[in-house]
């Protein structure tokens, strides 16, 4: 999918520069992982990433898609919407197929977010344009792990 370029008020809400990036991860404290992965599965990004964000002092709360029998993820009580997360969320952090973003637009909208983030090889144009529209930043197609390796701790 492309990315978004659209001109009205939502389109300076994607975030692309190094700067903007800086900026979102200095500021955030909790980031809620939609389609976070079990410790089961600690090969996938969907784990390892948030692990590494964890380690590295955020607040990760986990949103699996799957799993059902799962409750906790790296210590922490899973929850099945955003919605359903009590409190701020600074950044939702995408790991889903871009055809699968759709049906969470509205829960990441209702979730007030501050940033979006999806990850390394994920865009919807669609989707983007709906969360910039809603006042929410956007960052596409970036690894959060190796954005915040390269921008803060090489710092």
């Amino acid at each position: 999918m492309e990315q978004y370029e659209g001109t009205g008020k939502g389109s300076s809400m994607l975030v692309n520069d190094d700067e903007g990036l800086k900026r979102i991860l200095s500021a955030a404290r909790r980031i809620a992982v939609l389609g976070m992965k079990p410790e089961s599965r600690s090969d996938r990004p969907a784990y390892f990433v948030p692990r590494y964000l964890a380690k590295a002092g955020y607040e990760v709360i986990p949103v699996p898609v799957y799993y059902p029998e799962v409750t906790r993820i790296l210590d922490g009580p899973v929850y099945r919407t955003l919605a359903a997360v009590p409190g701020p969320i600074d950044i939702v952090q995408v790991f889903r197929r871009p055809e699968d973003i759709p049906p969470h637009v509205p829960d990441i909208i209702a979730s007030r977010p501050r940033t979006v983030w999806f990850q390394s090889g994920i865009r919807h144009s669609e989707a983007e344009r709906q969360l910039s529209e809603a006042g929410i930043e956007v960052v596409a197609d970036r690894c959060m792990m190796v954005e915040h390796e390269r921008l803060i701790v090489g710092d």
